[in-house]
């Protein structure tokens, strides 16, 4: 068996990242875009999360890359400036390999690192079992189902709330966060 490798991701890894997104848009529920965005769009996503300092990260076999995760803001006010939202999406011929698992604890380390402290899944359809699990493996804990919120594919859809601490979690306040609130 190859063996795996997890890196930072680069911008020719992009192609490919993208291939792996617009099947999932077109088959999947983990997302609840109806459109897959092209190349631009996604380098454009990319270089905005690589401007804000958060970690996205390529999973490869072979030189190939057959998976990605990353971690961003998980809403724009300031007040949320330590929480971050997670996604990882696999070529479908990867799902249950345990490859979700091991780019989903990187991502979790490599968030620590950059001092966010809370970080929340936000797993489109309830009945996406193999997403929930590996949440579950890495300490998400559920926070709630927002029931019939999205429609894709003739039919409405959940999504499902999960949140794990990162680091020391809200036990102690953050260095930063020692110096005045940003405005």
């Amino acid at each position: 068996m190859s063996e795996l490798e997890i890196r930072p991701t680069i911008a020719a890894d992009l192609p490919f990242i993208t291939g792996i997104y617009d099947h999932a848009v077109r088959f999947g529920t983990a997302t609840f875009e109806l459109v897959p965005p092209d190349l631009a769009e996604m380098t454009r996503r990319f270089d905005a999360l690589m401007d804000g300092g958060f970690p996205y990260l390529a999973a490869l076999l072979d030189g190939r890359v057959i998976g990605y995760a990353y971690a961003g803001a998980y809403r724009p006010r300031p007040a949320y400036r330590f929480t971050v939202e997670n996604s990882v999406y696999l070529q479908p011929a990867i799902h249950r390999r345990g490859i979700g698992l091991q780019l989903l604890r990187r991502l979790i380390l490599e968030s620590e690192a950059r001092g966010h402290r809370q970080m929340i899944a936000v797993i489109g359809d309830s009945a996406n079992a193999g997403s929930i699990g590996v949440h579950s493996r890495c300490g998400f804990q559920m926070i709630g189902t927002h029931p019939n919120v999205g429609f894709k594919f003739g039919r409405w859809l959940d999504t499902v709330m999960m949140q794990r601490p990162l680091g020391e979690g809200a036990s102690t306040l953050p260095a930063a966060a020692l110096r005045a609130d940003p405005e």
